[in-house]
């Protein structure tokens, strides 16, 4: 038995790549073989992974795409007998891990972000029209069998814009290593905001992501102004243009309530340093950064655009606003001020993530694969 995985910049801490990796180990002991198509494969790989190297030359990012899809779908067609899962939008596939959620969803969402002059060109740009022309084609492939979402808000978007039923569209939520996340990273707490000059008895909101205009960070801005001092925002995450928020959060009278502190190689510190988490993004299928605060016991605050969402609603483990509501963001931050609501919060957190395990997730994509791999 074979299983060939398709991702096309392969990194070995990647989300796609450690969904996958808690299932070696099973599926190897089951004698199957793992193939891996990539454009690269780096220096020490898993030894448990065959990798397939294909790297057609391509100038910009839609030939890009374009031909790598080509080469994919000519490897595959030389690997018969193979079940072949993708984390890219490839019609050669028979499984489909929808890990960016739908691309049709998101340019709208843009969209109406955009100022009405801005709005033609990413309509027409080639990128996007390539994109929802490859989206198009992967739902209407023959050959799909099963579509891995990863949240209830993704199946339903496929279901109602593609028409695939719901039983082709299972639901495998993203696990959150607890040996990594955990409430005992509280004790970063003294250190993170002594570094920072952030006072001990703020209360500290927490927003980790990088490209700021989809994550909402400056509406977490126009928020923070409506919600009392000394409450305070830490942004953690890249940028292109880091200054437009600083030159914002000083507008708004709220820069000596807000850290940006930039991109950082290890996040989990500030985490431990917060006492809530807000990230009211535009889109996110999911949001590994939301689902790695609850892990931490952190009220989260987000937007009814992200599918941990339905996590946090489900468990009372904060609040879901409108991505553009900055009135119900400003209620809800201003609500986790109150310390017995975050522990309740907290408390529901904890719950949500708990049955969310690496192992758990394994057992789920073992049963995925048991039903389609061949005998």
């Amino acid at each position: 038995m074979r299983l060939a995985i398709v991702r096309q910049r392969y990194t070995p801490y990647g989300g796609a790549e450690r969904f996958v990796e808690r299932a070696l180990a099973a599926l190897a002991a089951r004698g199957v073989e793992i193939a891996l198509i990539t454009r690269r494969w780096p220096a020490g790989g898993d030894p448990r992974i065959a990798p397939v190297v294909v790297d057609p030359p391509y100038l910009g990012r839609t030939l890009r795409d374009l031909g790598f899809a080509r080469a994919v779908c000519a490897a595959v067609a030389r690997m018969p007998g193979t079940l072949v899962q993708s984390h890219e939008r490839i019609a050669c596939c028979d499984v489909y891990r929808a890990g960016d959620g739908v691309h049709a969803v998101w340019v709208e969402e843009r969209l109406r972000e955009l100022p009405a002059w801005r709005r033609p060109a990413l309509a027409a740009s080639p990128y996007h029209r390539y994109m929802l022309a490859a989206e198009r084609r992967l739902y209407a492939s023959a050959r799909l069998q099963r579509v891995i979402c990863i949240s209830r808000m993704v199946q339903t978007e496929i279901h109602e814009r593609f028409g695939l039923p719901r039983e082709r569209l299972p639901v495998i939520y993203n696990a959150i290593d607890p040996a990594a996340f955990h409430p005992g990273l509280a004790a970063h707490r003294t250190a993170v905001r002594a570094r920072h000059g952030i006072a001990a008895d703020a209360c500290v909101f927490l927003l980790v992501g990088s490209a700021y205009e989809r994550k909402g960070v400056a509406r977490v801005l126009e928020a923070l102004a409506a919600v009392p001092a000394p409450a305070h925002l830490v942004v953690v995450g890249r940028d292109r243009h880091p200054a437009r928020y600083a030159a914002l959060a000083r507008r708004l009278g709220v820069a000596a309530r807000v850290t940006f502190a930039g991109p950082q190689t290890d996040p989990k510190p500030y985490y431990g340093a917060a006492d809530a988490f807000v990230l009211p993004t535009l889109y996110d299928a999911l949001s590994n950064a939301v689902l790695e605060a609850l892990a931490c016991g952190l009220p989260v605050v987000t937007s009814d655009r992200c599918g941990a969402g339905e996590l946090v609603a489900a468990h009372g483990a904060g609040a879901v606003c409108g991505a553009r509501d900055v009135g119900a963001i400003a209620a809800a931050m201003t609500g986790l001020l109150d310390a017995g609501a975050r522990a309740r919060a907290g408390a529901g957190a904890l719950a949500a993530m708990r049955p969310l395990t690496p192992e758990a997730m394994a057992g789920e994509l073992l049963a995925l694969y048991d039903g389609l791999l061949p005998g």
